[in-house]
């Protein structure tokens, strides 16, 4: 016993001998090099060096007017050299502020005078508004109108961090309130009553409005809008504290009117007048036709130019339905533009024929104003319209801003006591004729046939007794 208890003094008197405690190491980093995000090179900073345009005699260019770098930047990308003559009047007036109502048809760049001076004011001040609460408001007729000033600004605005909001009826309820409620917006672009709408459910809120535009003004009056858009605009700040840019197709003494009530006193009145705007762009021709035989005279119009993007007018939507099946009977790619067309469809058929899936639009009036579509060849007036004005709006389609343009126009037996009204209105006679041999030959065999439905037979009146009713019992 006692060997065994030396045995473990002597065990635990010895030194012992633990290995050293591991300590792990950090890792040592990758052998590999690591890529490094460089930052991107940046680009070249644009200039108006990047954007020359010689001075020309009894022209104004954009350079000459002092606009900021990111709107010239826009104008460039556009390949906007010079203004047109109602944007040369009316910008060395609005940019400095003042209130402007201006006599111009659509077609005549008057929309990009109004956006480029909420444009410029904006970025010379700055502002930051809370969401529904506009700095501009642009109220038009129509949805077309609305869309395609949507698309204008957007386009002018590309190298700005502004923002814009449409806002139109038919279509889009519950999006439109969601970019109301969840971005702040610098400019609403609308039609009154779904403008109306929203203001009252809280959504849009003008007091804040700083510049109002109200374009096609003559049309909202023969439209009934007026009523709405006082009540749009008495919400907004006192004239006095707000920039109004009023323009309208024709200044009658109720447009006047009312353009007197909104502007201040110093506001400035421009006038372009319908020759300048149509006669010296566009060529017009009436041809004197019948009534039966103005859709052979048409067919063989498109068919013997091989036009690819025509517009084609007519007074009714009945009209228009027809002359629809008749050319799609013919082969032809063709839509029906027309107020009892639903606005999603609207769009998709002015979409179709913009990228040329449809060579051939049937439009009544709804369309005439606001309906912009690149290299529109031809607007042809199947009906010469019963108002004069419209007949200047309709050819206003073709021939935008300076470019050149065809209007062929058919009058029957009708319609041709239509022509010195319009001849008065645009102040020069148009050229009259009666259709070539080309355009009266036959028509071709069609090459789809119609098929009318079949009525549904009527159900003769039930004589029997009907099992579990009550005579039955």
């Amino acid at each position: 016993m006692k060997q065994f208890f030396l045995f473990l003094k002597a065990l635990f008197s010895k030194k012992s001998h633990t290995q050293p405690p591991i300590v792990i190491s950090p890792p040592l980093p990758e052998t590999k090099t690591q890529k490094k995000t460089l930052p991107k090179p940046r680009g070249k900073i644009w200039s108006l060096h990047d954007f020359p345009v010689e001075p020309r005699e009894g022209e104004t260019r954009f350079h000459d007017l002092d606009l900021p770098l990111t709107v010239m930047h826009a104008i460039a990308d556009l390949k906007f050299n010079y203004c047109t003559p109602i944007q040369a009047k009316l910008l060395s007036h609005t940019l400095k502020g003042k209130d402007a109502t201006a006599k111009a048809q659509t077609g005549t760049g008057k929309s990009a005078s109004f956006i480029i001076t909420i444009l410029t004011a904006f970025i010379k001040k700055p502002f930051k508004n809370r969401n529904g609460t506009p700095r501009a408001l642009i109220l038009a007729p129509t949805r077309e109108l609305v869309h395609q000033i949507e698309k204008d600004f957007k386009d002018l605005a590309k190298h700005t961090n502004l923002k814009i909001i449409a806002i139109f009826g038919g279509t889009g309820y519950n999006q439109q309130q969601i970019m109301l409620k969840e971005r702040p917006v610098d400019v609403i672009v609308a039609t009154p009553g779904r403008f109306i709408d929203f203001m009252g459910k809280g959504l849009i809120n003008p007091s804040k409005v700083e510049i109002v535009v109200l374009d096609e003004a003559d049309r909202m009056l023969d439209m009934g809008f007026i009523p709405d858009v006082r009540r749009i605009i008495l919400k907004t700040p006192h004239k006095n504290k707000r920039q109004t840019l009023f323009f309208s197709a024709t200044l009658t003494p109720e447009v006047l009117s009312l353009a007197q009530t909104w502007s201040t006193q110093d506001a400035v009145q421009i006038e372009i007048e319908h020759d300048q705007a149509a006669a010296d762009s566009i060529q017009q021709i009436i041809y004197i036709s019948a009534e039966k035989d103005k859709f052979k005279h048409v067919y063989n119009l498109i068919n013997n130019e091989q036009l690819k993007r025509v517009l084609l007018f007519v007074n009714r939507k009945d009209t228009a339905r027809t002359l629809s099946e008749k050319f799609e009977r013919y082969g032809q790619k063709c839509s029906v533009l027309s107020g009892d067309i639903a606005q999603d469809k609207r769009f998709k058929v002015l979409e179709d024929f913009k990228n040329g899936r449809i060579n051939l639009l049937i439009a009544t009036d709804v369309a005439a104003r606001g309906l912009h579509v690149e290299d529109i060849s031809h607007v042809i007036n199947y009906d010469l319209p019963y108002e004069p004005e419209h007949y200047i709006h309709r050819i206003g389609r073709t021939g935008r801003a300076g470019a050149k343009g065809i209007s062929i126009s058919f009058a029957d037996e009708t319609s041709s006591f239509f022509i010195p009204k319009i001849e008065e209105v645009l102040g020069n006679k148009i050229q009259c004729e009666y259709p070539s041999e080309d355009l009266d030959k036959p028509l071709p065999e069609p090459k789809k046939k119609y098929y009318s439905k079949p009525r549904a037979k009527k159900r003769e009146p039930f004589k029997g007794k009907r099992k579990g009713s009550i005579r039955s019992l």
